[in-house]
């Protein structure tokens, strides 16, 4: 084969990575803005017998969440959070511009510290796909729960996420085939530090042709463990915590439903939710 040949061949192959946009694989792989917008809307109301209307998303990345909030109920709005101006900009460019211009009145995106923002203060505060995990340092995530306790309304809710299990503490890679194999979502554990409880994790994406985007989104994390979590909650003053655990179908498969649980499974990995009420 000419070199030429191989140019136009090598080409080809990294022809759909190139094209692909990691900020639309990833809400097609990882985040289901409406099943966490049901999730927190119907929570608050059966907590508080009230339907809640300002939601703020801290570390909110494109906005998704916000979006979907404010097209859930007419009257909603959102307060949309993060320190990275590209990601910002991408939303409002590709998620914003979707919604109607009403719609759009009812967002406001600010490109701030979650630790320094002030707003006007939400019913909802959401820190999900455990964003809040960068706070490696348990003085730094307790300043983080004390701020979101401040900001929150009388009677206002923090929702967050948390995963865990023996899968969580090894170093891994994971496939999952995305829209009938339209593409391949790869999560992978690099390292784990038993000592410090840091985690680099990555999400890599790769396609029929052959193409790779690798490390479309890394993270530097602690791997914080629920009765941690929990206790620091505790800690700043909220009144109440729950855990909601996620059940599993007739085919041992998460079913998507979560309730309010006191113990849950040693699976290899799980997903739970928690509600931390002010």
């Amino acid at each position: 084969m000419t070199s030429k040949k191989k140019e136009k061949k090598k080409h080809k192959k990294q022809q759909l990575a190139d094209l692909a946009d990691r900020h639309q694989l990833y809400e097609l792989s990882v985040q289901y803005a409406a099943s966490e917008i049901e999730f927190v809307d119907e929570t608050y109301k059966s907590i508080r017998g009230n339907k809640a209307l300002l939601l703020r998303e801290d570390f909110c990345g494109t906005a998704n969440v916000c979006c979907e909030w404010v097209r859930h109920r007419k009257g909603n709005r959102a307060i949309g959070v993060d320190l990275d101006k590209d990601v910002l900009t991408w939303g409002q460019e590709h998620k914003l511009s979707d919604l109607s211009m009403g719609q759009r009145k009812r967002i406001n995106l600010i490109e701030e510290n979650v630790l320094q923002v002030e707003t006007e203060a939400p019913d909802i505060i959401s820190a999900m796909n455990f964003s809040y995990w960068l706070f490696k340092e348990r003085k730094d995530l307790k300043q983080y729960f004390t701020r979101v306790r401040q900001a929150l309304a009388e009677g206002g809710i923090f929702f967050l996420d948390a995963y865990g299990g023996y899968d969580s503490f090894r170093e891994l890679e994971e496939e999952r085939d995305i829209n009938d194999g339209e593409f391949t979502y790869i999560w992978e554990q690099e390292r784990y530090d038993p000592v410090t409880g840091g985690l680099i994790c990555h999400i890599h994406f790769a396609f029929p042709d052959g193409s790779r985007l690798d490390r479309a989104f890394s993270y530097d994390w602690r791997l914080w463990t629920l009765p941690e979590i929990r206790d620091l909650l505790e800690e700043t003053g909220f009144s109440k915590v729950t855990i909601y655990w996620q059940g599993w179908d007739e085919d041992g498969e998460p079913d998507g439903i979560f309730v309010p649980a006191t113990t849950g499974e040693a699976d290899a990995g799980w997903i739970c939710y928690i509600s931390a009420e002010k």
